[in-house]
């Protein structure tokens, strides 16, 4: 049957950023889909929590609490799940963000801060996790989460777009490196109703600029972005690799107001 090729079933996956939000959602939608999940975050009661949930769609949780911002312990990872569940399939990097500055308040630092968290860490665990996918099941999926920022512009996103941008491109190169065995895509993600959105979707105005610049018309939830993870990640996309699908409800220009100073 066709919902069939939506299963993982059996299948081992590492899920960053999992504690909350977008990272949260793929993790139990996987689990609900078949897979044993590792999760990964800082904040261990936010994982246990996923855990359990994990858990209640009868599948296998594996809690690590790490500070994913060091490419070296994004990069265990890989590891840590083969060896936990005997085999690794699926990776989804999600672990990334930076705030908002000004172009004069974007030192280099920050920059290189802000392409280390959203694309050192991504390729570190890719590269970590690739032998253990030929190994245990000759070949698997990586789905990277990347943004809308990426291929628009906004005033202040320069370190966040511009990392995002590099990831974006990162899944199309990967995918060229590992095919035919490993798929490697994207989605560039819209305005989700994630704790990292907090300040915008708390402040009325900006909420509100939000939901009149996308079609749709509202803010998403993190469970879409995690529907689209699935499928990207299963048997349903098994023709889809070095592609960046856009989940953002038809936004094409952010051009949220956040009170940064003129030059």
């Amino acid at each position: 049957m066709m919902i069939d090729r939506f299963r993982v079933q059996d299948r081992a996956a590492v899920v960053t950023g999992a504690g909350r939000g977008i990272g949260a959602a793929t993790a139990v939608a996987l689990a609900e889909a078949g897979a044993d999940v590792l999760i990964a975050s800082r904040t261990e009661s936010d994982l246990t929590a996923v855990a359990e949930r994990v858990e209640q769609a009868g599948r296998k949780a594996h809690v690590v609490p790490t500070d994913l911002s060091d490419p070296e312990a994004a990069g265990a990872l890989a590891n840590a799940a083969h060896e936990r569940f005997g085999r690794l399939d699926i990776v989804v990097n999600n672990v990334g963000g930076t705030y908002p500055k000004p172009l004069l308040e974007t030192d280099t630092e920050f920059l290189e801060e802000a392409f280390r968290f959203n694309v050192s860490t991504a390729h570190a665990l890719t590269r970590a996790a690739v032998p253990a996918m030929l190994e245990s099941g000759g070949g698997g999926a990586i789905v990277n989460i990347s943004s809308v920022m990426g291929r628009v512009s906004g005033r202040g996103f320069l370190a966040y777009g511009t990392a995002k941008a590099a990831l974006s491109h990162f899944t199309r190169m990967a995918a060229y490196d590992l095919a035919p065995r490993i798929r490697v895509n994207g989605l560039a993600v819209g305005s989700v109703a994630t704790s990292a959105l907090d300040v915008v979707a708390q402040d009325d105005n900006l909420r509100q600029q939000l939901e009149n610049n996308t079609p749709l018309e509202r803010i998403g939830d993190p469970e879409e972005v995690a529907a689209s993870a699935l499928f990207l990640a299963s048997d349903a996309g098994s023709y889809i690799t070095g592609k960046v699908l856009e989940v953002d409800g038809g936004l094409q220009r952010p051009n949220l107001d956040l009170g940064l100073p003129d030059l």
